[in-house]
């Protein structure tokens, strides 16, 4: 155990990378400041921002979030990592990123502005997970909200146990 948690400790400290509001851990490592923003509803984006994303078996589930931009998810190393995705008519989407892609795993998974997407690490060898996201329009904070656990089991009682396990507590 402590030389997994070494080797997660030592991705996060080689890379840079901080806590996220979501779970996991992340670093921005590109946004198109090169390009004009792009107009957007919400306000002036990048045309594109990337980061890092890892989670680890000490923050093992990013909680359900909704963006309104698209993102393109990209598996890099480690253990798989589960998508869970409420489609805005209620449908339950489960995907697996990862290495195994004999088994059905994805290196890239692309996830469209408007859908509700929480991630967990599946048990494995390593203890950690990572993968890049590149998102379109540049991912704004202002663009994303955290899931309520009331307000998403009131609009999809169907899938309240999976609510429940991948949203905090709200105070």
């Amino acid at each position: 155990m402590v030389e997994r948690k070494t080797i997660a400790t030592d991705v996060i400290d080689t890379l840079g990378l901080e806590p996220h509001l979501e779970g996991g851990y992340f670093r921005r490592t590109y946004q198109a400041d090169h390009r004009d923003l792009l107009e957007t509803a919400a306000g002036p984006r990048y045309l594109m921002t990337s980061i890092y994303y890892l989670l680890t078996e000490r923050s093992p589930v990013g909680q359900f979030h909704f963006n309104q931009s698209d993102i393109l998810h990209f598996f890099h190393l480690g253990d798989a990592i589960e998508y869970s995705l409420i489609h805005p008519d209620g449908s339950l989407q489960t995907l697996v990123m990862g290495n195994d892609v004999l088994a059905g795993q994805l290196l890239q998974l692309h996830v469209p502005g408007g859908i509700w997407k929480a991630s967990r690490l599946l048990d494995g060898s390593n203890g950690f997970g990572l993968i890049s996201e590149a998102v379109s329009p540049g991912f704004d904070f202002a663009d994303m909200e955290m899931g309520n656990r009331e307000k998403l089991t009131t609009a999809f009682p169907q899938h309240r146990t999976l609510i429940e396990k991948l949203t905090r507590d709200q105070d």
